[in-house]
Order: structure tokens, then C-alpha cells, then sequence
């Protein structure tokens, strides 16, 4: 099989590319998480950002979005833990921080 000069340096545009569009969608993911952190930095571990993280703040944990509760449960100490979503009951109808209100739920 032949390839042409033409042929390789259209595929070789064709990946540049497409790594162009990926760093360009992280970033955006990551400014979304600022925005939602009011600037202030997005945990990324078991445990949020000690006198800086609040509580409900957005968090990522085993590559899952969370949120920072007081749960102590993955050896923080006077820091939040970060939760998964899938771990934490919510009510939507009391608000913390402006955001409905999470706990990790029990047994979780």
C-alpha cells in the first residue's frame, strides 16, 4: 500500500488537530469547576483543600464529581472529605452555600 506526501501530511493535520480540540475542552471543563468553586480551587483526592475548600464545594474523587462534607471518613482530619455524588443524600429544599444541602449518606 502507498501512501502520498498529500495523504501523510492530511493525516498528520488531522492529529494535530484533534489534540488541539481536547486541551481546549479541558480547559473549559476546568473553568467550569472554578466557576462553580467561586474561584477557589477544585480538590482533586479524598480530601478537600484545608482552610480554603467550604462545605458543598465541587471536588473530583476516584474520577467521580463530589462534593466537600464534613464526613470525616478517609482520614482528613479538620479538613472536608471529598464524596462522591453517588454517596451523598441530598434535600433540595435546604440550602448550604447556595446548593442543596449533602451528607454522606449511612452505610455508605
Amino acid at each position: 500500500m502507498k501512501f502520498t506526501i498529500l495523504t501523510s501530511l492530511f493525516v498528520a493535520a488531522l492529529s494535530v488537530n484533534a489534540a488541539v480540540v481536547e486541551s481546549n475542552t479541558s480547559i473549559l471543563r476546568r473553568d467550569i469547576f472554578a466557576r462553580q468553586n467561586a474561584n477557589r480551587p477544585v480538590p482533586n483526592g479524598s480530601c478537600c483543600v484545608g482552610n480554603t475548600s467550604l462545605k458543598q464545594d465541587i471536588c473530583r474523587v476516584n474520577g467521580q464529581q463530589g462534593k466537600c462534607v464534613p464526613a470525616n471518613t478517609a482520614n482528613c482530619g479538620a479538613r472536608l472529605t471529598c464524596i462522591e455524588d453517588s454517596r451523598l443524600t441530598c434535600n433540595p429544599n435546604v440550602l448550604e452555600r447556595g446548593r442543596p444541602l449533602c451528607r454522606l449518606r449511612n452505610g455508605a
